[in-house]
């Protein structure tokens, strides 16, 4: 039985691993990138470390399989997240299609990223009639 959940486990997680690799050769930009491998990524080796914490069944093995869950999932974001603010700051180019850009708006005085091309027809607001 454990051979089952082990199995499924594998799979799952290397379907995420899978998005992620996928995310980042076909996402248009930096920070989209980065969403895409930050996420698939650490949930693709959560899942084959529990896998590996299945199969092994030793208290010492599992403990440091969950020890490794556990910090994956709490650095993992945080160095994304810190890389993508660096990254913005550099300036990269955003998607053409990125209408928000929360961190532009609470850091006015330094060099952001570049701000994609407005449509004048997106512009008005709804109560301008």
């Amino acid at each position: 039985m454990s051979a089952v959940i082990a199995s499924a486990l594998l799979i799952i997680g290397s379907i995420f691993c899978l998005v992620a690799a996928v995310g980042m050769l076909r996402l248009p930009d930096t920070l989209i990138r980065m969403h895409a491998a930050t996420k698939a990524g650490t949930l693709g080796a959560g899942f084959i470390l529990a896998a590996e914490a299945v199969v092994a069944a030793e208290l010492g093995t599992t403990l440091k399989a969950i020890a490794a869950i556990v910090f994956l999932l709490l650095t993992a974001p945080v160095a994304a997240h810190l890389i993508g603010r660096a990254a913005y700051h550099q300036g990269i180019h955003l998607f053409e299609k990125t209408w928000i850009d929360e961190l532009g708006e609470r850091l006015p005085g330094e060099p952001t990223a570049e701000k994609p091309p407005s449509d004048a027809s997106d512009t008005s607001a709804a109560g301008d009639e």
